[in-house]
């Protein structure tokens, strides 16, 4: 049984995971340190895990598997997960795979180093989140759900 994962802190797009998981009837869990409502949705699972850097990371890893769609936007989460077989989305609609999780990892850990190296250079942040990006998002995981719940 197919399971949707949402690392739930500042993940941008719960509302429309939340609707595509009940189009396809799918078990969701919002997985956060705290500060979620509740759902009133009964196929909405809120998780709210121990205070503590990486909890409701390793909350995901140890359930996810092979089957199982996962939401995030931690590199090292979604390492992990690939390797336990689930299907991997960012919020903006990217997939992470098998093909690509080792250099999403290692692009990471050069930024950190070029960041590091240079504590007072430009920070940037990134682009900001759009319609294009949830647009991108909601095919996505349309998508992926459909070809977890046919695996």
């Amino acid at each position: 049984m197919t399971t949707l994962f949402i690392d739930a802190d500042a993940c941008p797009v719960k509302a429309e995971a939340e609707r595509v998981a009940t189009r396809h009837k799918v078990q969701m869990a919002l997985v956060s340190n705290g500060g979620l409502r509740p759902s009133a949705n009964p196929l909405v699972q809120v998780v709210i895990v121990s205070e503590g850097a990486d909890e409701a990371d390793k909350w995901i890893a140890e359930r996810c598997g092979a089957g199982d769609v996962v939401v995030t936007s931690d590199i090292p989460l979604a390492a992990k997960c690939v390797e336990a077989g689930a299907r991997v989305l960012r919020p903006n609609g990217e997939a992470f795979t098998a093909a690509n999780i080792g250099q999403q990892l290692a692009m990471r850990d050069l930024m950190a180093d070029l960041r590091a190296a240079n504590p007072l250079g430009a920070g940037g942040g990134g682009k900001p989140f759009g319609k294009a990006d949830r647009s991108r998002f909601l095919d996505a995981l349309e998508r992926e759900l459909r070809a977890a719940q046919e695996a």
